[in-house]
């Protein structure tokens, strides 16, 4: 397959996803195999929370259109315009994925960097994400049947492997680092991310904020789980924006964690802020539970930059207004684009390089 295929592969499966949104699914007639696909599809999206609690209807149906609005022509092209593709001479390898599920299709991005760059995907998916990934890989076999030597999933052990990339745990991190030694690797572990505050945000930009926080629950490494705030700062006009997601407390998962949470938080003797469905706890790590952020005071963003640049490594996303280097504008954290790499790592220059 030339890149220009696969490239044109991944638009297709890009227009099938962008069918699909919360309560307005409707199938195009432009769409390829939509009369084997589009029902079962849909009926996959609305079963996902009998197969992982946390995946709702709506965090699954904003997965798939973001990967909807991701995969167009034109941003394939963009992304892929920084590499040279020369292939004279290339080896196809085999690179071995082992996925994340924390949130829906969040390995995605490694599977189709490892299939774009001409190579072949030796698949481990989480156990709290089977379905979605092994679904959108049947459409892609089926709009171009090369692919189906491309793609294996495999529940047992990991075997005839040329490199791999995996998502975990800093436990499973240690683990991956021992076990796949002697091959090339990408090895993820936990990141969180944080927001600066100046007391200047308006209403809209802090709301944004509690997308950043809220969506997919707070799971995910783009969430937003620390809050940076000047000396005196007062969280009212922050709560205030938050109130516009309260109804997270009526999912009973969630709801749990907050009652258990707080309790724990209170029976240690922390000082707590609280809304009724977050609390603030001021805290120097990054890694807050679920429904709950931490804060901290900064005397000065000159230092609090040096901090950040010397945590690179623990964080994901920055969100501010323009207060540092390549900071994420407020409520964008978890729209990626296809050249936004996890770890800041390369996937495409890792795979194009690797021998």
């Amino acid at each position: 397959m030339t890149l220009e295929t696969k490239k044109s592969v991944f638009v297709e499966l890009g227009k099938f996803l962008s069918q699909f949104s919360e309560g307005a699914s409707t199938p195009k007639s432009d769409v390829l195999y939509n009369d084997i696909f589009f029902d079962d599809f849909e009926n996959l999206i609305r079963l996902s929370q009998s197969h992982n609690g946390w995946y709702t209807p709506e965090q699954v149906y904003f997965s798939i259109q973001s990967w909807a609005e991701a995969l167009t022509a034109e941003n394939i092209d963009k992304w892929l315009s920084a590499y040279s593709f020369d292939q004279a001479g290339k080896e196809e390898k085999t690179v071995a994925l082992i996925l994340a599920g924390n949130i829906p299709l969040v390995g995605f991005h490694d599977f189709l960097s490892v299939l774009i760059t001409g190579n072949k995907a030796l698949i481990k998916t989480s156990s709290n994400d089977q379905h979605l990934l092994p679904f959108l890989a049947k459409y892609l076999i089926a709009v171009d049947e090369n692919l189906k030597d491309s793609i294996t999933f495999v529940e047992g052990k990991l075997e005839n492997f040329d490199a791999v990339i995996a998502t975990g745990s800093n436990n499973t991190a240690r683990y991956f680092e021992y076990y796949f030694k002697d091959k090339p690797s990408i090895i993820r572990k936990n990141r969180n991310s944080a927001a600066i505050l100046t007391g200047k945000e308006t209403n809209e930009e802090l709301e944004a904020l509690g997308e950043d926080i809220f969506r997919y629950f707070g799971l995910g490494c783009r969430n937003v789980s620390k809050l940076f705030v000047p000396k005196e700062y007062s969280f009212e006009a922050f709560f205030q924006a938050m109130f516009k997601y309260q109804d997270v407390i009526h999912y009973e998962k969630y709801a749990n964690n907050y009652d258990y949470n707080k309790a724990v938080f209170l029976m240690s003797n922390f000082k707590l802020l609280d809304n009724g469905f977050l609390t603030l706890k001021e805290d120097p790590s990054y890694a807050s539970p679920i429904s709950s952020v931490f804060y901290e005071y900064y005397d000065s963003l000159e230092e609090l930059q040096k901090r950040l640049q010397n945590d690179a490594d623990q964080i994901q996303c920055i969100v501010s207004d323009n207060l540092t280097r390549n900071s994420i504008a407020f409520g964008e954290t978890q729209k990626p684009q296809l050249w936004d790499y996890a770890d800041n790592v390369d996937t495409i220059t890792f795979l194009l390089t690797t021998k």
